[in-house]
């Protein structure tokens, strides 16, 4: 279950190609103890009714057991319930939303959670002298989740929120909005979007507004859609978010491949952990041999360790969170820098309190 339209189409198509990269590579080198990995795959739409709709497909009518998926927080939450109460794996390479650590035994994800994502905010807003910040925020399960737990994070070490405001995933005009986060007096905006349109459009319209501070943001809005709509106006702004290691020949391997097969790049580390959870998937299956046995695949996932696309011995904990990944700060580069995906220079890790 990927979100092939609405606001998360630019992800969840990159994941969903990704996946089917990754079984077709499986598929030709024998398979799964001999039999092939077949793929059926569902628009969860990042919605949760989307994907409650795309869940009851695949377990009433295609008699599944192990779902990968899903791309928005906003779906993984909507379709977990059923998922748990079923016996049915969940497993997510992209949504984050700190909640769905609490989804359940037969939920999981290498998704960083997003505790962890408002605690690098906070901390790095504080470290750059930022003391009073304004926010903007997409009215989703995943933006708002980043909001939240970055702004827990800045108010415990005494910054202030002055303005915040919310938009619906309909809405392409944000200078209303805008206008009355600067009249506050912001040091900084913090902008939390679900989908790449609204952050590439939030970003230019903020500068052709006069605003010439600093932005902060995270993964999604240094996607490449993002990127390109937003232009020069994205220079200088930094984020907190996952990337592949440029030293891990995997994840270059990965990169190389897929460029080579859809000739695209966007959102470089959702593609490797789309592409890590088949891989993850195919060798708890070689363990089980059995698609239909959800406990045996769930068990697996609790005792497996695995190094691959996004990272080398990573593993999963009680609650299905993955442990042993960690998030950088970034900066994007002008547009003259910005070569293939490196859209963006890495800074390092966020500061600590």
């Amino acid at each position: 279950m990927e979100s092939l339209t609405g606001v998360g189409e630019t992800y969840g198509t990159v994941a969903s190609q990704a996946k089917q990269m990754a079984a077709d590579e499986i598929n030709a080198t024998g398979g799964v103890n001999g039999r092939r990995i077949e793929l059926v795959v569902e628009d969860s739409q990042c919605s949760a009714q989307g994907a409650v709709a795309a869940y009851t497909k695949l377990t009433d009518v295609d008699g599944i057991k192990i779902i990968l998926g899903t791309s928005c927080s906003s779906a993984m939450l909507g379709a977990a319930p059923l998922a748990e109460a079923d016996g049915v794996i969940l497993f997510s390479g992209l949504a984050s939303n700190p909640d769905i650590a609490n989804a359940g035994d037969y939920i999981f994800r290498t998704q960083i959670s997003d505790v962890q994502v408002g605690i690098d905010t906070g901390n790095l807003l504080w470290a750059d002298g930022i003391r009073r910040l304004a926010t903007i925020t997409e009215s989703t399960d995943y933006a708002e989740g980043v909001r939240r737990t970055s702004v827990a994070q800045f108010e415990q070490r005494g910054g202030e929120v002055v303005a915040a405001e919310y938009y619906g995933s309909d809405i392409t005009d944000f200078r209303t909005q805008l206008s009355k986060l600067f009249d506050a007096g912001p040091d900084a905006l913090h902008l939390a979007p679900q989908s790449e349109f609204s952050a590439g459009a939030i970003i230019k319209q903020a500068r052709e507004l006069g605003y010439d501070g600093p932005i902060y943001a995270e993964t999604i809005s240094v996607g490449t859609t993002a990127l390109e709509i937003a232009g020069d106006a994205a220079t200088g702004m930094k984020a907190i978010t996952a990337d592949l290691d440029p030293d891990n020949p995997k994840a270059q391997e990965v990169l190389a491949n897929f460029r080579q097969r859809y000739d695209y790049i966007t959102l470089p580390w959702h593609l490797g952990s789309a592409y890590d959870n088949v891989y993850i998937a195919a060798e708890c299956l070689k363990q089980t041999g059995d698609d239909q046995d959800a406990d045996g695949f769930r068990d697996c996932m609790y005792g497996i360790t695995w190094s691959g696309a996004i990272g080398n011995g990573y593993s999963f904990d009680a609650d299905g969170e993955v442990v042993g990944l960690s998030r950088l700060v970034v900066e994007v580069l002008p547009v003259a820098q910005r070569e293939g995906e490196r859209k963006y220079r890495v800074l390092g890790p966020a500061p600590k309190p």
